[in-house]
């Protein structure tokens, strides 16, 4: 082999022809030629040969009109694994050659008509069903076959792979070798031929004048695009008043389910206790769309997917005051809406709502009140109606309760079914930046309203302590004063 042939160096541009021996073989023949594409082959072909030959010998290109599809490309493994199985993706999005895509007007009529493809080709699913960001792709070969023996398909190998989608990304494959040194492919014949080659970039350099013009353009660019984003937002962030909590809810009634008729509907609304108020604006309450049932497992659900928005703000009053200030509650009540129009209530129930920010799903059970005897139940099912409550606050402790002992003793009632919410919770105060005095902060504004998930229980614990210090005041108050000092001197 004469050493001249040993080493070769080419320049490539961009999406350049270089024709391989094999091609120079086939495109010489013009009856080979098919397509408008073969005939261009074959005049710049014949003009190469009056000119001298080609330049290159075993370093030739693939642009990205050819019929070339590396096959190495779409037998990537996802593992390293000897009997690994292409998945049934794998398999279809190998049959999908990323190319640019011509773009033809579309006229209105045609728009018009063509919303909606009813019988879709195969060609068509393969083209859309996919999303395919265009890509030109161009590949740098090697035809590294045995000296004369040029031209056969089975010993070209890619060198490299240069891909440009259409968000102007480049895609250089193997990378360009810099310090890095020379690849090498091995080849499988008797001699075990070892290549090494190297990839520059030797495109020209940037001239600083075009360069500066190009970030100037740049940054005008994103000053609009940061600008655009700023109209969007908001220039002004608004900020809480000192000693203020604003909590945001973004809430969704999920579903209903085992509730004993169909056709339901929710009705809620919310208490806002002392120290909270709302904006004019915001509605404290709401009705949902009477939604059919559908079986799921053992249960008729309901999905309802309504959704609702709460704000409100929580001013920190007097710390000094013995009652712990109290999170709001939404009460609800489960109704349903038969084709003669008659409506019965299913259940009632209520949800405080979750005192940390953050995502909380919540299934609320419900229950309804029941009269005793078959008659109710008789009337319940021909008529509609059932025993409802006068004030939907018996759910838990009403408002307007005053006195020291609530009691529910004869009160008859049924358990029915659950409400599923999706609560989105959001909190703000200024607190949250005050970091020199952020335990207190934290301990004033959000414990003392059950900031975390166990402080309702330690609530419970001390208002238990502060009715067992009361009773045992009026228990000392009520003995004789007589016996007090006695046992006082004793102790």
């Amino acid at each position: 082999r004469p050493p001249q042939e040993e080493e070769e160096a080419a320049e490539v541009g961009w999406q350049e022809k270089l024709f391989s021996q094999f091609e120079v073989d086939l495109y010489r023949n013009e009856s080979a030629c098919q397509t408008p594409l073969d005939r261009q082959y074959h005049e710049e072909i014949l003009k190469l040969e009056k000119a001298g030959g080609r330049k290159n010998h075993r370093i030739f290109t693939y642009t990205d009109h050819d019929r070339f599809t590396n096959l190495e490309e779409h037998c990537q493994k996802v593992t390293d694994s000897d009997h690994e199985v292409p998945s049934y993706l794998a398999e279809r999005m190998a049959n999908v050659r990323r190319r640019r895509q011509d773009r033809r007007p579309i006229e209105v009529s045609s728009l018009k008509s063509k919303i909606i493809t009813w019988e879709p080709t195969e060609e068509f699913i393969k083209n859309n069903h996919v999303i395919n960001t265009p890509v030109q792709t161009m590949y740098i070969m090697g035809d590294l076959g045995p000296y004369g023996k040029l031209g056969h398909r089975e010993y070209e190998h890619v060198l490299c792979t240069i891909k440009v989608d259409g968000n102007g990304v480049i895609t250089v494959k193997p990378d360009f070798t810099g310090t890095k040194g020379a690849y090498r492919i091995e080849l499988d014949g008797e001699k075990r031929e070892v290549w090494n080659y190297t990839i520059e970039n030797v495109s020209v350099q940037v001239q600083p004048e075009e360069e500066e013009r190009e970030q100037c353009v740049f940054r005008d660019l994103y000053g609009r695009h940061k600008e655009y984003l700023s109209d969007l937002v908001g220039s002004e962030f608004e900020m809480t008043l000192p000693g203020t909590l604003r909590l945001f809810v973004n809430g969704e009634i999920v579903s209903a389910q085992g509730y004993e008729y169909d056709n339901l509907y929710v009705h809620f609304f919310l208490e806002l206790p002392n120290q909270w108020s709302s904006p004019a604006f915001q509605q404290l309450s709401g009705v949902t769309q009477t939604c059919a049932t559908k079986t799921v497992g053992w249960d008729n659900v309901a999905y309802f997917c309504y959704p609702f928005t709460l704000e409100m703000f929580f001013t920190q009053g007097d710390e000094s005051e013995d009652s712990l200030p109290q999170w709001p509650v939404l009460y609800f009540e489960v109704l349903s809406l038969d084709f003669w129009q008659r409506y019965r209530v299913e259940g009632y129930g209520s949800l405080v709502l979750p005192a940390s920010p953050g995502l909380h799903m919540l299934t609320i059970p419900t229950w309804r009140p029941v009269e005793l005897g078959t008659v109710a139940e008789l009337r319940r099912f021909f008529i509609g109606g059932s025993p409802e409550l006068e004030d939907i606050t018996y759910v838990r402790i009403p408002s307007t309760f005053k006195g020291e002992r609530l009691s529910r003793f004869g009160f008859r009632t049924e358990t029915t079914g659950s409400v599923t919410f999706r609560l989105y919770c959001l909190q703000q105060s200024k607190a949250f930046l005050e970091t020199s005095a952020l335990g207190q902060r934290m301990q004033s504004v959000l414990d003392r309203l059950g900031g975390f998930s166990q402080q309702s229980s330690v609530y419970n614990v001390l208002e238990a302590f502060q009715r067992a210090r009361r009773r045992m005041q009026e228990a000392r108050e009520s003995l004789p004063q007589d016996l007090i000092s006695t046992s006082a001197s004793t102790v």
